[in-house]
């Protein structure tokens, strides 16, 4: 028996490390169980535009002081397309509100001193490899330790936030849930580049070629993305080819140069949605990328994950320290309302930016006509530009 707490928190990202702080935050004894090493957590790269409601909740619970420090606000949007470009700052539409820009490395690290340094535990290096019982009063985890020997985890509840593929899904009973899932035909190589910015913006491009991103992480390093064919390996595009690609799909020979640099990590993202329905089973609740995997073209994901984490924790307290469940068993449905409505945003961005191939991999001419007239109207109509600010920025 490795030990016991009243929650067991699956995986140390964004969702398992804000539900960890919270939970601690309350008087609530809490484990997280994660697989991976504390340095490699610490500096995995991955999203790092941050909501207001994401940034506003940190702030309230005392968590954020790195974002104070280190985050810098963004607001502008940049569009390059067949005819031409404009720019929307979004700061000045919809709901008047900015992203905060602080990459979720630096956040996850944050996350981690602060819950350790107030008495957390977290067991790196510590996979799970199954959850029991969940039916039933106290749950149980098993895990393989770092020093390879097995050991089991009693809880009250167990918060799986571990991904799609992790323990916590698969502990779900056959037929528990429902999942909705879409595989939308695109694909993008993700560069991170040691290379200033080339732009103020966050830039969108759509070309013949396929589409292309710029946003900025920090002064020194910018994430660049291409749009690729499926079955696309991380290393078939040398740096020369991925920059000369990306002058062009940006154009750069029109609007100016891209500031090159050594590129520094690549993958490659297929985009895929996939929601389950509900988010709990008993005693387990689903948060995060084991909720819900979202496609990364409207940075939705880690913003999703810490306000499930927020639901979740609120809902944890009243019923471990009052008696009241009500929030447990309205968490699923809390939820999935913020789900699907950023899955449809997410969705909508999709065919915005991307010729989105057919089954015979071409592109649907109507398809094509509905693209532009959207690209059209968000150049030109402050109604649809006031609805990309809202939903752009909201979770």
């Amino acid at each position: 028996m490795a030990g016991s707490a009243e929650v067991a928190i699956l995986g140390a990202g964004p969702a398992g490390l804000m539900l960890g702080n919270l939970l601690l935050r309350s008087g609530i004894d809490c484990v997280v169980l994660e697989r991976a090493s504390r340095e490699h957590v610490q500096q995995r790269a991955r999203a790092g535009f941050l909501a207001p409601h994401t940034a506003a909740l940190l702030a309230r619970h005392g968590l954020d002081e790195g974002l104070r420090k280190r985050g810098q606000e963004h607001s502008v949007c940049e569009f390059r397309t067949e005819d031409g470009r404009f720019r929307l700052d979004y700061r000045l539409l919809g709901k008047g509100e900015p992203h905060t820009v602080y990459p979720q490395h630096e956040l996850v690290t944050d996350l981690v001193g602060l819950f350790l340094g107030a008495g957390g535990r977290i067991h790196f290096d510590t996979e799970v490899l199954d959850v029991t019982g969940v039916d039933g009063p106290r749950p149980s985890v098993a895990v393989r330790e770092a020093d390879g020997r097995s050991a089991h985890w009693r809880a009250r509840y167990v918060a799986a936030c571990d991904g799609r593929h992790g323990a916590g899904r698969r502990a779900l009973p056959p037929g528990a849930v429902r999942r909705h899932h879409r595989d939308h035909g695109v694909s993008w190589l993700g560069l991170l580049a040691e290379a200033p910015p080339s732009l103020d913006a966050v830039g969108y491009a759509t070309h013949p070629r396929g589409f292309a991103g710029h946003m900025a992480r920090s002064p020194e390093v910018t994430r660049y993305y291409l749009q690729c064919t499926r079955g696309t390996e991380v290393d078939d595009w040398s740096e020369e080819r991925v920059w000369d690609e990306l002058d062009l799909r940006m154009r750069a020979e029109e609007f100016g140069p891209l500031r090159r640099g050594r590129i520094i990590q690549r993958a490659v993202v297929d985009f895929e949605s996939d929601v389950l329905e509900p988010l709990r089973h008993g005693a387990l609740f689903l948060v995060g990328d084991a909720a819900s995997l979202i496609s990364p073209s409207a940075a939705k994901g880690a913003n999703l994950a810490v306000l499930e984490a927020d639901i979740l924790a609120r809902a944890l307290a009243d019923d471990l320290l009052h008696g009241d469940s009500e929030g447990l068993d309205r968490y699923s449905e809390r939820c999935l309302e913020h789900i699907w409505r950023a899955q449809e945003f997410s969705h909508w961005m999709i065919q915005l930016l991307h010729r989105v191939p057919g089954s015979d991999g071409s592109t649907s001419p109507f398809q094509e006509g509905l693209r532009r007239a959207r690209l059209k109207a968000l150049r030109s109509s402050r109604t649809q530009q006031d609805w990309f600010a809202e939903n752009y920025v909201g979770v």
